[in-house]
């Protein structure tokens, strides 16, 4: 599953989730820390592990 990046806009504190694509599509993702729903996805960067070396 892909991990998404958060922040949050009440307490200025980004948080990192675990979702599934359709959870995130749902919406009404809530701050762990304040529950504020005012967050929006920041842009997180991403490694891919493959079986071949360059």
């Amino acid at each position: 599953m892909p991990y998404y990046v958060f922040f949050c806009e009440q307490c200025r504190k980004n948080f990192t989730l675990v979702l599934h694509m359709a959870d995130l599509d749902k919406g009404g993702i809530k701050c762990p820390d304040c529950g504020s729903e005012k967050v929006h996805q920041e842009v997180a960067a991403f490694s891919a592990v493959t079986s071949r070396k360059s």
